[in-house]
């Protein structure tokens, strides 16, 4: 059976044996807006918990509206426009608003990333700028979580009168789902709240998962900042298969959030027997798998879906190698990810994107993970606690014949945007 994987930017076709294939999941069919445009007006009209965002605007001199960085495929050039137009028309001067990315921990944007995220209209008119968690001046200091995380907010975005984000809602493998709170915690924060809200204390925790938000300490506490930082407004979509806007969701940042979040799960959500021997999966092509760093959010999505002692067939591109230096540094310099995740448990200890190391040893605690990617040399991932393989269909022959005549396969094509459910089909 020919199958096409999300992967880099044109998606990769892989033949698999369809006798062994118990079932594919994807995204549930829903019909994408007839016309956006008008929808995000609605939205800013009649926001979810809060005023229109005009009469918000009204009065007010300064405005931050905080947007994703290149890893995340939000349609800012649809929804910036109505936002910056009704910001403008509500009386705050294009000079007083301040487009800033929320970059997290991860590297500034560079200068044709802002063009395809924005456009050039935008681009030329508006000032935009990176968040720099590593620069602990340019953020203010706004107390404590009642978890013990130190809230550092970037400086721009406290000092605008009127604070705003824009995000897609889609699950994510510790926060529950995307969106809403996570573009000010971590997208703005300084490394000093980030490496404790991502901490193992926190990541560790049985609900920090995908798909989960009750009683999950990243969304709690990342939603106590995203109040405690004064966010008024945010503007939140979902997407369909196609990547085509869905629903919009503005408002108050809990409020809108949560009306955001029971549309996105009733998308993602994708009811299986029981888990399978093999999963074949992706992490979702581009933007998202730029490097082996978020290729590790397919990993762990697929969890739900294999057996314990199975085997993950992932295929992601990885154009930008492994990530960050500390990250890339931190796997290649390891002979033990179990060590390395029981030092992270010492407050004394502390590497940059330990977090992702973390959500790596989940997934190969659970099961053999094996990696296709034309991005990272087969020697080098040797060294990241994974397989490399030539193609996915050698990946999944060696797994089928390591797990024996019975064993099948559940394919996920478009990875960690969809949601396993075992237990429900």
């Amino acid at each position: 059976m020919n199958v096409r994987l999300d992967y880099g930017r044109d998606g990769l076709a892989v033949e698999l044996p369809e006798e062994r294939i118990e079932t594919i999941l994807s995204l549930q069919p829903i019909p994408p807006l007839r016309d956006p445009h008008r929808a995000i007006h609605d939205a800013l009209r009649r926001p979810a918990g809060a005023p229109p965002l005009m009469g918000q605007a009204r009065g007010k001199r300064s405005a931050c509206v905080v947007i994703s960085d290149i890893t995340r495929p939000v349609p800012n050039r649809v929804l910036l426009p109505p936002i910056l137009d009704t910001l403008e028309a509500g009386g705050i001067p294009r000079d007083g608003i301040t487009i800033l990315v929320a970059t997290g921990t991860h590297r500034p944007s560079t200068h044709a990333e802002l063009l395809e995220m924005v456009g050039p209209e935008i681009l030329t008119a508006y000032r935009i700028e990176d968040h720099v968690a590593t620069d602990r001046d340019a953020h203010s200091y706004l107390g404590d979580t009642p978890h013990g995380v130190p809230i550092w907010v970037d400086r721009r975005f406290l000092d605008a009168e009127l604070r705003i984000s824009v995000a897609l809602i889609e699950p994510h493998f510790m926060a529950g789902f995307s969106g809403g709170r996570k573009s000010v915690c971590p997208g703005i924060c300084s490394m000093d709240t980030v490496q404790i809200w991502h901490g193992p204390r926190f990541i560790g925790h049985p609900r920090s998962e995908s798909g989960t938000f009750s009683g999950n300490p990243v969304h709690e506490d990342s939603l106590y900042v995203a109040r405690a930082a004064g966010l008024h407004f945010i503007c939140d979509v979902t997407l369909d298969s196609e990547r085509r806007l869905t629903g919009v969701f503005a408002g108050e940042v809990e409020a809108a959030w949560l009306k955001g979040v029971d549309a996105a799960r009733r998308v993602a959500h994708a009811p299986i027997a029981a888990p399978a021997h093999v999963v074949v999966t992706t992490c979702a092509g581009y933007p998202l798998d730029l490097t082996f760093y978020q290729a590790v959010k397919g990993m762990v999505g697929a969890l739900p879906a294999v057996k314990s002692g199975g085997t993950i067939v992932i295929a992601s591109e990885c154009a930008e190698g492994l990530g960050s230096r500390h990250f890339a540094d931190t796997l290649l310099d390891s002979d033990d990810l179990e060590a390395f995740v029981a030092r992270t448990y010492d407050p004394a200890f502390f590497v940059p994107d330990q977090w992702e190391v973390h959500e790596l040893l989940k997934a190969v605690r659970h099961a053999e993970v094996m990696v296709y990617s034309e991005g990272i040399p087969p020697e080098t991932l040797s060294r990241c606690f994974v397989t490399p393989i030539e193609s996915v269909e050698a990946g999944v022959a060696q797994a089928l014949g390591r797990h024996g005549p019975d064993a099948r396969i559940i394919v996920i094509p478009k990875g960690p945007y969809v949601l396993p459910v075992p237990g429900q089909s």
